[in-house]
């Protein structure tokens, strides 16, 4: 196997602690599923997943970025970001954009996955309103986060290597595209049913 397929020590640690956040947001998210059908258990999970994500390391990210940059810090989370700014520099040195976003993503985006979490478990009337919000939430940061960098021709953006390309920027980004876009089709074809529920109890008695 060659060089550029090896994962250094740092690489390995990134992932690992990514895992254990996942395997977290599992255990949670299948402790309060308990009882509820497949689709709900595997949101609370997500959910779980993606506000601890927001909160133990796109918080201190933002911390780290307002009080300096990531490059000057030391500490298990800024080494995280340092092996994920390999592939995006921007993570690394203060950029006003991407801090922006993380600000918004970890005050709204994370206070919502915790309110949704709620609105599931107790089955509130406004589950699928915070889960729409969410969700474009989440897809307009992804947005946000490359749209700039892909109409400048990318120049903070690292590809060269299998790692920093395809699981750092296209998977890890990727995720928080392709979930939120199921729960968005989940709560169209759930508001859908109650429309068409109310709609043929209200023929009935006419």
């Amino acid at each position: 196997m060659g060089a550029e397929w090896e994962l250094g020590a740092e690489a390995g640690g990134s992932l690992l602690l990514c895992a254990a956040l996942l395997a977290a947001g599992c255990a949670l998210g299948l402790r309060l599923g308990r009882g509820r059908g497949a689709a709900d258990r595997g949101a609370l999970i997500w959910l779980c997943y993606d506000a601890l994500v927001h909160f133990a390391l796109e918080g201190p990210f933002v911390y780290l970025s307002l009080v300096g940059n990531v490059a000057n810090s030391d500490g298990l989370i800024a080494s995280l970001w340092k092996e994920y700014g390999k592939a995006d520099a921007r993570w690394v040195y203060f950029d006003p954009t991407i801090v922006s976003v993380e600000i918004l993503t970890v005050a709204l985006d994370g206070s919502l996955a915790l309110f949704l979490i709620y609105a599931i478990i107790k089955e509130k009337h406004y589950r699928h309103f915070l889960q729409i919000t969410l969700c474009v939430c989440e897809l307009y940061g992804c947005w946000m986060t490359f749209l700039p960098e892909w109409l400048t021709r990318s120049p903070n953006l690292n590809t060269s290597n299998w790692l920093y390309c395809w699981v750092y920027l296209f998977f890890f980004n990727g995720v928080w595209v392709l979930i939120p876009g199921l729960l968005l089709w989940q709560s169209w074809v759930e508001l859908k049913k109650m429309h068409q529920k109310e709609t043929s109890s209200v023929k009935k008695f006419q």
